[in-house]
């Protein structure tokens, strides 16, 4: 089902449940209930901004046009350093006070040497900037637009998208709905926008004399004596009338208020001249640009000129001063001085406090002055300062995300912000370090990373670095580290509903951990093999694993994994429909994790625990244990948890005669489930919610989501989920005289089942053949 499909759907499913109230107070709780300010995201507003009226009459009238009930898109073209990003930035903050439900921006960096910004990356950065929680984030292109519209939705929000290279980047980062606009800057006309979705264009030329002299005034003034007409013509055309080039000279020129402007000129009259003669590239504009970028970076101090191309080599686009610190072997301080000082010449930007990028075209300038003068050898030696330091600052965020005492980072807090903020650089460094040839860096940061990757959910991350890194471990020859690899991948495809890869890669682990004679680590091993046969619904597979599991624990006298293995074998129970065993065996295993005090584990458990009394018919017991947990994942703000916890909740209100109120539990896990991108589960929520409506007498709404969990998990060729799913639609089909389409529902559900052996699956078959 498409993204749009999704939407369409929570919004017909919150009129259902509005429209008939069954229990005298339930409200559908919508994508849009983000808390907190409107985000106010653009950078500051150009000072000394002059010129462009013309321009910015334009915009004005195609925000007028618009009218209050449309949606617009406006691309700003021109060529690099033409200034499209100074008149975005600026004619947003004229109009922001129209866009009441905040402004948002993104720079996809679609010029920089580096990777542009993907739209499913800036759909990360835009959801977290309305409020949703990282980890509540989906995982896939469309599921994270789907969920970006539905923010939008009935809102006012101007979404500025800077620097974009291609069609690709910006289409998926539109809203749906009227009341918002869309300001995008890009060398490229994107005429796929214009033709296909309406955009607007604004086309930015370089700026003629008058105005490019008139920037330059406006720059110097107060800072030295005014300078001559004819040469501040002169200058403006060295500069090819560009504003970036025209910024640059100006500072340049303040920082040398007694030196005759015809001085400065000449400097870079034969700065000009030598570029000439070392290039054949016929484009006047980039010529002048780059001739201004090297008259400008010759002038700076030697410590200042080595940090500005030593940062060419960082690998990622925004970098802290920490990094550039470990980058060029400087003390802290000084670093922080010299970044100011590169900010205050225009050599960089800081878009926000402690982080700095550059410009595209000074980073290809400094990357270009970095292979010039620095040796192979000294390149390589920055680079690996600067990736060693994030492997080491990666592994004490980690430490404090755990708890564990951390020199760098204070709390749990800062060290979750410092992860969020380096997250592309992460995967960026990686690769980087795996073509440098420093393996033990390269497979190491995503090794240490993927517990959290998989905990956030952030699989798109883990499966973009790992991947390499097992090839770097592999030159490595670290068995170990293998072995650790191989599983972290077979945990993010069992999460991905994809348990054959699941059980492949934990094999290849696990035969590791036995041929090392690496008994804990068999046991982790174990654990995902046998979590991945579970969700393959292989259940006397699954438990054999578990039971290896608990039989090392033994072995180690290790409690914890003891636990582990106790919890996934009463899970089997479960599954089996042995509810009493596996209500004994949870009360073990919620004494050990109590007593090691694993709250999240207790969690766990107690949601087992609810199933088995659930089971057993023991409803207010069920309802206790179930709203223990959740009030444990709410303490831990663990929404994977909470998700699936409250499809427990919901059947427990079902069981309990409580149609409405299982409702809202099912849609706000199904929503959940939908922002961790966990698609499996959310159709399993919104299979649940059809039942709740069955339940109310709502069959034709009930039908609604049935065929979406329907759709959903023949997509994933999940076949027990889809015979479950065509279960619950042709009863609810039947009561809608729909007759053919029913038994249609009970043949194909009736075959799957085929393939199932389990007691669940045999009264099923049973039941659908009385039917049919």
């Amino acid at each position: 089902m498409s993204g749009d499909a999704r939407n369409d759907f929570f919004g017909a499913a919150k009129d259902f449940v509005q429209a008939r109230d069954v229990s005298g107070g339930v409200h559908f709780h919508g994508a849009s209930g983000t808390s907190g300010p409107p985000p106010r995201q653009l950078p500051g507003d150009v000072p000394g901004f002059v010129n462009r009226t013309e321009e910015l009459e334009r915009l004005d009238v195609i925000l007028a046009d618009r009218g209050q009930g449309a949606i617009a898109t406006c691309v700003v073209v021109g060529t690099a350093g033409v200034g499209k990003t100074s008149l975005a930035v600026h004619w947003a903050h004229q109009v922001a006070d129209h866009f009441p439900d905040g402004q948002l921006y993104v720079n996809l960096h679609g010029y920089d040497p580096d990777t542009p910004v993907t739209a499913d990356q800036a759909l990360e950065r835009l959801l977290r900037s309305m409020g949703v929680a990282a980890e509540s984030i989906p995982v896939d292109l469309e599921s994270r637009a789907a969920l970006y519209r539905s923010l939008l939705a009935g809102r006012r929000v101007l979404v500025v998208l800077d620097n974009a290279a291609s069609v690709s980047q910006v289409r998926p980062l539109l809203p749906g709905v009227a009341g918002c606009l869309v300001l995008v800057t890009s060398r490229s006309r994107l005429s796929g926008l214009v033709a296909r979705d309406g955009a607007y264009r604004v086309t930015l030329g370089v700026f003629p004399d008058h105005e490019a002299v008139k920037l330059l005034r406006g720059i110097t003034a107060g800072n030295r004596l005014p300078d001559e007409a004819a040469e501040l013509t002169e200058l403006a055309r060295l500069c090819a009338r560009l504003p970036l080039a025209l910024r640059i000279a100006a500072e340049r020129a303040i920082s040398r208020p007694r030196t005759p402007l015809r001085d400065l000129i000449a400097e870079l009259r034969d700065e000009s001249a030598l570029w000439d003669a070392l290039t054949a590239d016929a484009d006047d504009e980039s010529d002048a640009v780059r001739t201004v970028f090297a008259w400008s970076y010759r002038a700076l101090p030697e410590d200042a000129s080595r940090l500005f191309r030593l940062l060419g080599l960082h690998p990622g686009v925004a970098f802290s001063s920490a990094a550039a610190a470990a980058l060029a072997e400087l003390p802290l301080a000084r670093t922080r001085r010299l970044l100011d000082d590169l900010v205050g010449a225009h050599l960089l930007e800081q878009p926000q406090p402690d982080r700095y990028e550059f410009h595209d075209l000074l980073r290809a300038y400094a990357t270009d002055q970095a292979r010039v003068e620095e040796t192979a050898d000294t390149a390589e030696s920055a680079v690996q300062r600067v990736l060693t330091w994030y492997l080491r600052t990666a592994e004490e965020a980690m430490n404090a995300l755990e708890g564990s005492d951390s020199s760098t980072f204070a709390d749990h807090r800062q060290a979750s912000d410092w992860y969020e903020q380096e997250r592309p650089n992460f995967v960026t460094a990686s690769a980087v370090a795996e073509e440098m040839a420093m393996y033990e860096i390269a497979w190491r940061l995503p090794a240490l990373l993927s517990e959290i990757y998989t905990n956030r959910n952030h699989l798109g991350d883990l499966f973009a670095t790992v991947p390499r890194a097992l090839g770097a471990v592999r030159r490595t020859g670290d068995r170990t580290g293998e072995a650790d690899l191989l599983e972290n991948l077979g945990i993010a495809h069992t999460q991905s509903a994809n348990p054959a890869e699941g059980i492949r890669f934990q094999e290849a682990a696990l035969a590791i951990r036995l041929e090392l004679g690496d008994r804990r680590g068999e046991a982790r091993s174990t654990t995902g093999l046998g979590l991945a046969h579970l969700r393959a619904r292989d259940f006397d597979r699954a438990r054999s694993q578990f039971d290896r599991t608990r039989a090392i624990a033994a072995e180690l006298d290790d409690d914890f994994w003891a636990a582990v293995a106790l919890n996934n074998i009463a899970n089997v129970e479960l599954e089996l429909e042995r509810f009493a065993e596996g209500e004994e065996v949870l009360g073990q295993v919620l004494e050990i994790y109590r007593r090691l005090g694993h709250r999240e584990s207790e969690g766990d458990a107690l949601r087992g625990i609810s199933r088995a009394h659930r089971g057993l018919g023991n409803l207010d017991e069920a309802s206790q244990a179930i709203e223990r947990a959740l009030a444990i994942a709410e303490e831990a703000s663990n929404r994977a948890r909470e998700a699936f916890w409250l499809i427990e909740r919901g059947r427990v209100r079902l069981e309990l005669g409580e149609a409405a109120e299982a409702m809202v539990t099912f849609q706000r896990a199904a929503m959940l489930q939908r922002r961790l991108g966990d698609r499996a589960r959310e159709a399993t929520a919104l299979d649940a919610t059809g039942e709740a409506y069955q339940q109310a007498d709502r069959y034709a709404e009930a039908a609604s989501f049935h065929r979406i969990a329907a759709a959903t998990f023949r997509e994933l060729d999940d076949q027990w989920q889809l015979a479950v799913a065509l279960d619950h639609l042709a009863t609810a089909l039947d009561a809608t005289d729909a007759a053919t389409e029913a038994e249609t529902c009970r043949e194909e559900a009736a075959e799957l089942l085929d393939r199932f052996h389990d007691p669940r699956a045999r009264r099923m078959r049973a039941r659908l053949s009385d039917t049919t």
